[in-house]
């Protein structure tokens, strides 16, 4: 009998022993001898779940496997087993096992493996096990509804999901509760979630703390202050708000996240001081509405009660510290993290340094946190790149990239937009490498992702292949602002104004609003063609219809147009419209067109404006200098020019490049 059954004497005292001891070693050793009780079935049961929970997955499997006879929980405890341990597809194989083997699933058979698929993302075998479940009749099983409907709100078929739930005889509040969860989480309307709440009150379905924290959730993240502010009020008349620590925090969420600080504030107050959570979400709030005072008040008071921060509230004072370039600021939260020890392993907080002294003009720094990585992740790379790009160092981004491809690091969009954009920014962009990477973003899939797709348009505008930029952007999937702004900027470059003002149109029946760099590019367009009733029209409209106020680029783009076509007067009038009344780029621009259309008058006050602008810069003073020479004006040309090489002028030479194509 024993020599039949090899394992069925297994020694439950070395279990318990080890499970005793939190299980240190994840294998737990087998040892066998003629136990009579592990005939049961039960029995065995329970050792392999007992195994499971402990961690010992592959001492589970040699039982599992030895087991003379298994019945529908066995197979169910091992389904679950692996599914715990992340080997979903394992759990399929099972389970496909199991079927082929005649074993008759039972619900929780099918209300497991409907959640593995769920979650996995194994959709086409999820609804392969829905079919069974029709067949076998548990339809209308609360528990298999529950995970079938879990399911299709993933899968994003949410009409099939309410369909399924609105079928079921009897809906309870766990139900509920995971559509609720799933419609407000998984990005469902807004209608959805608040007529679910309706129908739940008219069905009298009372909700508890975690329906009003998926409510609030929710109203979060579509903004609905209204609504929310409601729902704050149903949970104060509940009570539930005293028990539920993790309502009190969606209640910070929400008001942070609709902009009433205030509200957040009093939300943050009612928590009890001992949550974690909480202490850390504030400081992310704060950091996020760049209220850095703040933010590091409550740093300072989690450390008088002696929390630990978390890895994200650093994250975010990171993050802005990089938004308002205090490098200082950043170099003491460097300091804080290395004293936690948060720094090391921690991908996310690498990233965030890297980034940090990146946007703070430290590259030696941002390098040296690159460096100082573990492992290069995917994260550090696309913020190194970020830096450099930002930095100018464009050729050192290329060298990044190709060590990702090399190290066999999967690149994301992020990382193809940053290496398209420095090749585009290149002073010689070459069509063959931005074919290249065209290709690369084809293979990989991001040949339809909106970032890639408007980096490859303005390097291939930049290159000179109009053309490919054109096709490019007709391969938008759905165009949005940075799509159009991309080729509009395209057209503008080759000096191709009626183009950009034809796409322009074209966004805005779209419905899609402008914003200030869509009109720069339009207005440059406009001032490269010449075209100057439609450059004041669109100047225009940027502030009456559209309220995007100019800036100094807008008005100094306005001045060369209306100075080129020779509306001096009028482009003077302009400048002296503009805050602060112009800049020294602007008044350079005027007189230059005043040199060009020989205007006297106003020449002579750009000329003075300049110079009191700029005493300091000797080229300003230079092209003073040879608009008095050029009036006739010999010594004040002399005396401005005396004082230009005396303050040791100097002037970039410019230059161009053709690409020639050799002919054999």
């Amino acid at each position: 009998m024993w020599n039949k059954l090899p394992i069925v004497s297994f020694a439950r005292s070395i279990f318990v022993t080890h499970y005793s001891h939190k299980c240190q070693h994840q294998i737990l050793p087998l040892n066998f001898c003629p136990v009579s009780n592990y005939n049961n079935i039960c029995s065995l049961n329970k050792t392999l779940h007992d195994l499971l929970q402990c961690g010992s997955l592959t001492s589970a499997l040699h039982l599992f496997e030895e087991m003379p006879k298994r019945d529908v929980v066995t197979w169910n405890i091992m389904i679950s087993g692996y599914s715990h341990n992340r080997f979903p597809r394992k759990s399929l194989h099972l389970y496909n096992k199991m079927v082929s083997q005649g074993i008759k699933e039972n619900s929780s058979t099918f209300s497991s493996m409907l959640s593995i698929c769920g979650n996995a993302g194994l959709y086409k075998e999820g609804i392969e096990i829905h079919s069974r479940v029709v067949v076998l009749g548990f339809s209308m099983n609360i528990y298999i509804a529950s995970a079938l409907v879990n399911m299709y709100i993933q899968m994003g078929l949410r009409d099939v999901a309410f369909k399924l739930f609105y079928d079921l005889p009897k809906r309870n509040l766990p139900v509920w509760n995971l559509v609720l969860r799933g419609i407000c989480e998984l990005g469902g309307s807004s209608t959805e979630f608040l007529r679910l709440y309706s129908d739940m009150k008219l069905e009298n379905v009372e909700p508890n703390g975690l329906t009003y924290s998926y409510l609030i959730h929710g109203c979060c993240k579509k903004r609905l202050l209204d609504k929310g502010t409601q729902l704050h009020s149903h949970v104060i008349k509940t009570g539930w708000l005293e028990s539920n620590v993790f309502l009190a925090n969606a209640l910070v969420d929400f008001y942070s996240a609709c902009g009433i600080l205030v509200d957040a504030d009093k939300a943050f107050e009612c928590i009890p001081r001992q949550d974690v959570i909480t202490w850390n979400s504030m400081v992310s709030v704060y950091a996020a509405n760049d209220l850095f005072h703040e933010a590091v008040r409550v740093l300072e008071e989690m450390r008088l009660w002696d929390k630990r921060p978390s890895a994200m509230s650093f994250i975010a004072l990171l993050n802005l510290t990089s938004r308002r370039k205090e490098l200082l600021l950043g170099k003491q939260m460097h300091n804080f993290v290395i004293k936690l020890g948060l720094d090391y392993g921690s991908v996310l907080i690498q990233s965030a340094l890297i980034d940090m002294y990146g946007k703070n003009h430290d590259i030696q720094s941002s390098i040296t946190a690159f460096q100082c990585t573990r492992e290069t992740s995917l994260e550090c790379c696309n913020s190194m790149m970020t830096s450099l790009l930002h930095l100018g160092f464009f050729q050192d981004v290329f060298e990044i990239f190709s060590r990702m491809v090399c190290e066999n690091i999967v690149f994301d969009e992020v990382s193809l937009s940053s290496t398209i954009k420095a090749l585009s920014l290149l002073s010689t962009p070459n069509l063959d490498n931005c074919a290249l990477l065209h290709c690369c973003a084809i293979k990989s899939g991001f040949d339809s992702d909106s970032a890639v797709l408007c980096s490859l348009i303005d390097a291939y505008s930049r290159s000179g292949h109009l053309r490919f930029s054109q096709q490019t952007f007709e391969a938008l999937p759905s165009p949005n602002v940075i799509g159009f702004t991309s080729i509009i900027n395209a057209y503008a470059r080759k000096g191709m104004g009626s183009q950009c003002l034809a796409v322009f149109a074209e966004m805005i029946q779209k419905g899609l609003k402008p914003d200030k760099v869509t009109f720069l590019c339009i207005l440059l367009g406009c001032n490269h063609s010449g075209l100057v009733e439609e450059g004041k029209k669109i100047f225009e409209f940027m502030r009456t219809f559209h309220e995007v106020y100019p800036d100094r680029r807008h008005y100094s783009c306005m001045v060369d147009l209306l100075g080129r076509t020779g509306l001096l007067n009028e482009a003077e009038e302009l400048l002296m419209s503009a805050s602060s009344s112009g800049d020294s780029i602007m008044w350079s621009s005027l007189l230059r067109s005043c040199r060009i259309h020989q205007n006297e008058h106003v020449g002579r006050r750009a000329a003075k404006r300049l110079m009191d602008l700029e005493p300091e810069d000797p080229s300003f003073w230079l092209q003073a200098s040879n608009f008095y020479s050029e009036i006739g004006e010999f010594e004040t040309a002399v005396y401005i020019r005396e004082v230009a090489v005396a303050r040791k002028m100097s002037r970039d030479i410019g230059y161009s490049l053709i690409r020639v194509h050799e002919f054999h």
